[in-house]
């Protein structure tokens, strides 16, 4: 016999309930959505399987339903076509026009990208965060894992393929991408620490602490500092929204024994001489490559003179090729040059609203609280190195943001704990009664008053709800 249920919604009708189980479409295409993040820490070459992957789910995800086009995340993309569009606007002035394009083709693909998992997101806000956080776990560890075997050499050959630079690299082409990939692995490892019992704490404390000796074995300053970043501001948001004591406590117990750890990881790098000299150089503010007209920060002079002079910018790829010999090192001039003053600006927008109502979002009690304090935490830290970076071709940030507009955009219902609670003083000690309780705030306590005889004849009318006026008025809780 087949059971059947009613959805709301659908004027009673009875769907049976085999129907409500997923389908073997559905369960095959959210184990492709794992796979596609999992494997987003393996970019050895471009394009990457995560790319593939990726373009399928552009096609599959909507066709069977699992995406959910609000319209604040439609709008989000209507932005990031129009800095596309801007992007094709300048690529066509370039001299390097082919290159040019090329550039603004994978830019398009990655906000389409960024649509996909946010539309993928809000459809089933809790589930599939959860997926894609602990497939993005699964990926860093194992990025993390390479990162550290290379760069200690601990199997022939290691070194030469996951070090960049004499810095661990791991899968990536780039240390610079290495270290900001594992900052959103590090918080969840964090957060499952903090919200799991201490006897199930073991493991992601461990793998906090290998996230965290990949992050410094990348002796990317930027990576550092938006690690640090991250930490800090999923550590604020975590202790204001916390919902009792000892969860603070933990937090203070986790800072604690983080920078033990840390202290001991680095006095025992530096018995090495060669770790010893680079932490040294990667440590300092300035480097020797950063001064003068011919680096960092000449070359950061030269763009800010470009785009005051060519307000639809010089197209993208051109600067490296004819005004400097490296990338701008700062992905909001960079986006500057390649799309315009109205692109950039769009581009900057993007990044600095969406931190706004991030952070509004983040302090709101909805389902996803604690595991949307993560994506933000790891968002913020990516959007400030972007100071110091060109990341407007790194694909966990676009898939940070596509799980911050899916989040903020699916789940705003808000749970709410109940203001009344029950009096479980003593008898003696409760006052005295002044002002009889409503019927509902009697329910709430638990005390309910007694009906009252109604006489012969009069039938009993059934009282109207009101929603409760937030007024500033005195209620006298009584007995």
């Amino acid at each position: 016999m087949t059971t059947a249920v009613a959805i709301p919604g659908t004027l009673g009708v009875l769907i049976p309930k085999r129907r409500m189980q997923k389908s073997s479409v559905h369960k095959i295409a959210l184990g492709l959505v794992w796979m596609t993040v999992a494997l987003g820490g393996f970019v050895f070459m471009e394009p990457a399987p995560v790319d593939l992957l990726t373009v399928a789910l552009l096609v599959l995800l909507p066709v069977i339903g699992l995406f959910d086009a609000k319209p604040a995340i439609t709008g989000g993309f209507a932005l990031w076509l129009v800095v596309a569009a801007c992007g094709i606007f300048s690529s066509i002035m370039a001299r390097d026009t082919p290159a040019s394009i090329l550039h603004m083709g994978v830019s398009f693909y990655l906000y389409a990208a960024c649509f996909l998992f946010a539309g993928f997101v809000a459809k089933s806000p809790l589930a599939h965060l959860r997926l894609i956080l602990n497939a993005n776990l699964v990926a860093g560890i194992a990025a993390a894992a390479l990162g550290i075997i290379g760069y200690l050499d601990l199997i022939p050959g290691a070194f030469d393929l996951f070090t960049k630079f004499g810095r661990a690299s791991g899968p990536f082409k780039d240390p610079n991408v290495f270290g900001p990939f594992l900052i959103a692995g590090l918080l969840t490892s964090l957060h499952l620490w903090l919200t799991r019992p201490a006897s199930r704490g073991a493991l992601p404390l461990a793998g906090a602490g290998l996230l965290t000796i990949a992050i410094l074995f990348s002796f990317s300053r930027g990576a550092w500092a938006a690690a640090g970043i991250a930490v800090a501001v999923y550590g604020y948001l975590y202790s204001i929204t916390a919902a009792r004591n000892l969860d603070r406590v933990k937090l203070a117990a986790l800072v604690l024994l983080g920078s033990a750890i840390l202290g001991l990881v680095l006095a025992v790098s530096l018995q090495s001489d060669s770790v010893a000299r680079l932490l040294q150089e990667r440590a300092a503010l300035t480097q020797t490559y950063d001064e003068g007209v011919e680096g960092r920060f000449g070359g950061q002079e030269k763009a800010f003179e470009l785009i005051l002079e060519n307000a639809l910018g010089i197209g993208a790829r051109d600067f490296t090729q004819y005004y400097h010999h490296e990338e701008v090192h700062n992905v909001y001039l960079s986006m500057m040059l390649n799309a315009g003053w109205l692109g950039g600006l769009i581009y900057l927008l993007l990044c600095a609203g969406t931190l706004m109502l991030g952070f509004e979002h983040a302090l709101k009690r909805t389902k996803t609280q604690a595991l949307f304090l993560i994506v933000f935490a790891a968002l913020a830290g990516n959007v400030v190195e972007g100071l110091l970076i060109d990341s407007d071709h790194w694909r966990h940030f676009y898939l940070l943001m596509g799980l911050n507009w899916g989040l903020m955009a699916g789940d705003r219902r808000q749970v709410r704990a109940s203001r009344i609670v029950r009096d479980r003083r003593p008898l003696l000690m409760l006052p005295v009664l002044i002002v009889p309780p409503s019927s509902r705030q009697a329910r709430i306590v638990g005390r309910v008053p007694k009906r009252v005889a109604l006489p012969r004849g009069r039938l009993p009318v059934a009282p109207q709800r009101r929603r409760p006026r937030r007024s500033a008025r005195l209620v006298l809780q009584t007995r």
